[in-house]
């Protein structure tokens, strides 16, 4: 479904420098690595939102960067995207922010009672009253109902593919596994092929088919959960014992004593 072929970028210094991964059809894939290794700039790559310097980014086998104008949108619709901080228009009410999540030619086509039925139904698949939340502008809701919000504007326009930036930053052990149920229910019933860039290691092992590490602006291990737990790769095992640690002090942090 979403192919990397030798993909190179550089800021002031470079983040990527030859990624080549693909992510199938159906499976849900997370992408882990120390902050800056590239993750985020990788999947903003698969919507055209970061142009890289060099390689290639394929969605169900059209090019996102060599394919037109058109190409890229038709790209673009079968992607919603949750984005790291949920990026929530401060000045639109809940109802209006998720309707921000329906491509244009829906959002122009479906004005009035059914774009409205289609708010009412995302945000009852992530768990919010909608009778409760229509009204609220973004100030008004906790850190967890805004991530909830965010992600039904990622699924109100029914996407094939969900990319998840860092889904649970911010939030507490009670709320960061409460959102990755949600992450694994939604990909199972929307039946959407997932790629998931979290610093959760234990949550994102948990919940996905496959992994993969970047390190150094390159695919340091890509394989499945139980191979990258017993990898002998020592970065790996080094980044490995280093998340269960933080899990640990996370655990111990928490009063309720769920993570």
């Amino acid at each position: 479904m979403i192919h990397y072929e030798n993909v190179h970028k550089a800021f002031d210094l470079p983040v990527l420098s030859g990624v080549t991964m693909s992510v199938h059809e159906g499976e849900m894939f997370a992408l882990f690595g120390p902050s800056g290794t590239g993750k985020s700039v990788l999947l903003k790559s698969t919507i055209g939102l970061i142009r890289p310097d060099r390689g290639h980014v394929r969605v169900a086998g059209e090019s996102v960067f060599q394919g037109g104008k058109d190409t890229l949108e038709r790209i673009r619709r079968k992607a919603g995207y949750v984005f790291q901080h949920s990026a929530l228009f401060d000045s639109l009410n809940v109802h209006d922010n998720v309707l921000m999540g329906l491509p244009e030619d829906e959002l122009r086509g479906e004005r009035g009672v059914r774009a409205s039925r289609r708010v009412w139904d995302a945000l009852e698949l992530v768990n919010l009253e909608p009778t409760q939340v229509l009204g609220k502008l973004p100030a008004e809701l906790s850190g967890g109902m805004k991530k909830r919000v965010g992600i039904a504007r990622a699924i109100v326009g029914h996407p094939q593919i969900l990319l998840w930036d860092e889904p649970t930053t911010g939030l507490d052990p009670v709320n960061t596994a409460a959102v990755e149920r949600l992450i694994m229910r939604l990909s199972r019933e929307l039946e959407t092929t997932s790629l998931l860039v979290t610093h959760d290691v234990e949550g994102g092992l948990e919940m996905c088919d496959r992994v993969a590490m970047l390190d150094g602006g390159l695919v340091r291990f890509c394989g499945s959960p139980e191979e990258f737990r017993e990898s002998p790769d020592p970065v790996v095992q080094a980044f490995v014992d280093r998340a269960a640690a933080e899990a640990a002090l996370d655990l111990a942090g928490d009063p309720s004593g769920l993570a």
